[in-house]
């Protein structure tokens, strides 16, 4: 699901609580967790409602002042049903702690070298860790975009691949790009 900085960071200091979604279907079910800017997101519950049924109290849990703007901030097709999202705030991203690591323990790196070796063997397009760490670390910043031109791959299936190098703490997502975190420095260092 995606949330918008500010409403990441409203959910984070608890200052908003629902979010509402024109959907042909739900995409996101109770108890599911997705990172955002602000952390760790929870979703608590989720129902099918009438666009009619949203109250005032409602648009306010949103972050709005009235149901006028809920509805007017609604995408999709108005023949969808909207869908009212309660969630929660999980926590900090762990992923952010892990990539700051300076120090990586032989058995830290050892799984490390396993779950890059794992990536490679199950991608459908060969061996692709090392050399994505490669280019970022030669190329701070570069984008997802550049990688995928330099590689000879699709965009999005770029970023799906640094966004698991991201789960293992070796990479950084900047404004634009992405960067080697402190913890792949010391991996690739140590490799």
């Amino acid at each position: 699901m995606i949330l918008t900085n500010a409403v990441a960071e409203s959910i984070a200091r608890g200052e908003i609580t629902v979010v509402f979604r024109r959907w042909k279907i739900p995409r996101v079910s109770a108890g599911h967790r997705f990172h955002s800017v602000a952390g760790i997101m929870i979703i608590d519950e989720i129902q099918e409602t009438d666009a009619t049924s949203i109250t005032t109290a409602d648009a306010e849990h949103a972050g709005f002042t009235t149901t006028a703007d809920v509805l007017a901030s609604l995408r999709g097709d108005p023949a969808h049903p909207v869908f009212r999202i309660q969630l929660s705030w999980g926590g900090a991203d762990p992923r952010i702690a892990l990539a700051a690591t300076t120090e990586v323990a032989a058995d830290e790196r050892a799984g490390i070298t396993r779950a890059l070796d794992r990536l490679d063997a199950r991608s459908s397009h060969g061996p692709w860790t090392r050399e994505v760490l490669r280019l970022i670390r030669q190329h701070p910043g570069m984008r997802a975009a550049e990688i995928a031109r330099i590689l000879d791959r699709d965009k999005n299936a770029v970023k799906i691949d640094i966004r698991k190098l991201k789960n293992l703490g070796l990479t950084r997502s900047l404004t634009t790009g992405y960067e080697i975190s402190d913890r792949g420095h010391v991996y690739l260092a140590l490799a």
